[in-house]
């Protein structure tokens, strides 16, 4: 029997599939990506013309042993203690990003906290709830979705804790 191929709209990935399938509202947003820029979140947050602190980049980090998605504004570093405590366990460290792209099915700098290939326990900086919307990678380096954190954090089942640092 023949594989249904995957149902996305024209170029829509994973996260925006997720997203439409929820019936979630979001808007997306698309930049030129430079592939010589030095933070891919600074980079959205200034071509896009939207403050770094509601823009928020999606690491995958490793607490005792299991893959974990840590969502922070682009401004801040990640508290990787923070996040262990968030999600009970002990130590953090930034999981191998082969891992994390094999997991996820998206690429380092395109990592989107929706539509991952593997759902992982999600962990989601308290600072979002600050936020009427904040934006989030879409799935690939150069596009961005806008939607409210509440939504976010619905969808990924994602735990509210203060994990970002400045």
């Amino acid at each position: 029997m023949a594989k249904k191929p995957k149902k996305q709209t024209a170029g829509g990935t994973p996260a925006t599939v997720a997203l439409t399938a929820a019936g979630t509202a979001f808007t997306m947003h698309a930049y030129d990506h430079d592939p010589a820029a030095e933070s891919y979140g600074e980079e959205a947050a200034e071509a896009l013309g939207v403050s770094p602190d509601r823009v928020f980049k999606t690491l995958v980090a490793e607490v005792d042993g299991a893959l974990t998605v840590a969502v922070v504004p682009v401004a801040c570093r990640l508290d990787l203690k923070a996040l262990a405590t968030a999600v009970g366990g002990k130590k953090a460290a930034m999981a191998d990003p082969a891992a994390a792209e094999r997991t996820t099915g998206y690429v380092r700098g395109g990592i989107s906290p929706l539509g991952q290939r593997k759902r992982l326990p999600t962990v989601l900086d308290a600072s979002a709830s600050g936020h009427a919307t904040i934006c989030v990678s879409a799935g690939r380096r150069g596009l961005e979705v806008e939607l409210a954190p509440t939504d976010l954090a619905a969808l990924t089942a994602a735990v509210l804790a203060p994990i970002g640092r400045a």
